[in-house]
């Protein structure tokens, strides 16, 4: 074999854009966030098995870019993240993402992927797997305020696993809502454009508020909210960015994923530092409530933790192995002799010349 040709133990498989999409569709779009929320459920309850922190941000005026670890006794994961409200108005998108999967026993990657679709698939389908704890049951109907890129997302997410088959939708930017609708129309939801989100929550038994602009904004004020709703809050998600009016949060039973990243970006971020919480994983393990009647208000304060997406990872590690949704990348030195990085240099050149 050729010095300059890669080895096995040299290989990462690599799963790219064009393959995730790939993938996606191949298994349905629905069918695939069912199953994901399957991993993700296992992984939450067995949180107390992960090496947990809150993620690593660097903030800046224009947005944020994070770095989200977590690891269990085998494997660790990673994913790279950035928000940029403004991106849009330049062509780029919002949010991109691209994730690491890796050995614990020898820190090599098991995987390297693209993370921008599948964290749109993740974040739905973490909303709709807590809707099936704290949502009020039969539910039917959702109001999606924000119609931005995970809107549509959230409605197969929640059609999936809550039944819901009614959308309301409303974005301050029209030209948002008439997409997301007639995507969601494509797709068999009953679709109602509203022209304020006033209107979008008549008769919805779920609110999602989805918005994307880095401050502290008021979507959803106290008289939206009735009794017996459950709000499934996403879009504020670092400091200084919330949604929800202040009076809300006090009128709501909370939920939440690490208490000490959601202190600091969540909605509870308005909340003095000892408010109480439920968290999430204690709800799935059984150790604590989720809804527990008709007319309690639930507020899932999502801001996204690292275990959603070490569960995403792990899932398509598994989805795609031995297939060809994935391509062997040349990503890591292997030389013949493990101390001699060096000589593997060397030679190389020498063999190009």
């Amino acid at each position: 074999m050729s010095i300059l040709e890669p080895s096995e133990l040299a290989h990462v498989p690599f799963v790219s854009v064009e393959n995730m999409m790939r993938l996606v569709n191949d298994v349905g779009a629905e069918a695939f966030m069912r199953e994901l929320a399957d991993y993700i459920e296992a992984d939450f309850k067995r949180w107390p098995e992960f090496d947990k922190i809150a993620r690593v941000a660097s903030h800046s005026r224009e947005g944020v870019i994070e770095l989200m670890p977590v690891a269990d006794t085998a494997h660790y994961g990673f994913k790279y993240v950035n928000g940029h409200p403004k991106n849009t108005r330049e062509g780029y998108q919002t949010v991109t993402a691209f994730g690491v999967f890796s050995s614990v026993a020898t820190g090599y990657p098991l995987l390297f992927t693209e993370m921008t679709v599948l964290t749109a698939l993740r974040t739905a389908a973490t909303s709709a797997l807590v809707g099936q704890y704290l949502a009020p049951k039969n539910a039917t109907t959702m109001a999606l305020i924000g119609n931005g890129a995970q809107c549509e997302f959230q409605a197969l997410a929640f059609r999936a696993l809550c039944g819901i088959e009614t959308v309301r939708l409303y974005d301050v930017d029209p030209a948002a809502t008439k997409k997301a609708e007639a995507n969601l129309r494509a797709v068999g939801f009953d679709v109602t454009a509203c022209r304020t989100s006033q209107a979008a929550v008549e008769g919805a038994q779920i609110i999602t508020t989805c918005t994307a602009d880095k401050q502290y904004a008021t979507i959803l004020t106290d008289n939206m909210v009735g009794a017996g709703i459950h709000i499934n809050a996403i879009g504020g998600d670092c400091p200084g960015k919330t949604e929800l009016q202040r009076d809300i949060l006090l009128r709501s039973d909370i939920f939440v994923e690490f208490p000490p990243q959601t202190r600091i970006e969540g909605e509870i971020q308005q909340l003095d530092e000892d408010h109480p919480v439920t968290e999430l994983w204690q709800v799935m393990r059984g150790e604590a409530d989720g809804r527990k009647g008709d007319s309690q208000i639930t507020l899932f304060d999502s801001v996204g933790f690292a275990i959603e997406d070490f569960s995403a990872l792990r899932f398509v590690l598994e989805k795609t192995a031995g297939t060809d949704y994935c391509v062997q990348l040349d990503l890591l030195a292997d030389p013949d002799d493990p101390r001699d990085l060096f000589g593997m240099l060397q030679r190389a050149g020498a063999e190009a010349a």
